[in-house]
Formats: C-alpha cells, sequence, structure tokens
C-alpha cells in the first residue's frame, strides 16, 4: 500500500485542512482529512491530486 499510487480529488477546504474524496474509492467512503501544509500550495476544490511514495503533487 505504501508504493500505491492512489489518485484523490479535493472535496473541500476548511481552513488548514483539505478532505479528499478517492476517485476509484466507494461513494460512501468517507473523506480523508489531511492538513493543507501536506499539500501543494496551489490546490482549489475540484483538484486532483496523486498519492505515491508519501507525497501529494497536483495533476492535470
Amino acid at each position: 500500500m505504501l508504493l500505491d499510487k492512489i489518485y484523490y480529488v479535493v472535496e473541500r477546504l476548511e481552513g488548514d485542512y483539505a478532505y479528499l474524496r478517492r476517485e476509484e474509492g466507494d461513494a460512501s467512503e468517507e473523506a480523508k482529512c489531511v492538513a493543507r501544509a501536506l499539500l501543494p500550495a496551489e490546490i482549489a476544490e475540484g483538484s486532483r491530486l496523486l498519492y505515491e511514495m508519501m507525497e501529494y503533487t497536483q495533476i492535470e
């Protein structure tokens, strides 16, 4: 699991936290809360992110 690529969409931003939803995940799955300091600075709601090697990068 550590080396897997996981794709997320930024569902919402609330202060210092972002709530991410897995693209391939179950619709009933709870959004993942991540500190914005761990994410690229330019993210916005609806941004797509790739989580790989314990790092988030924004993708188009």
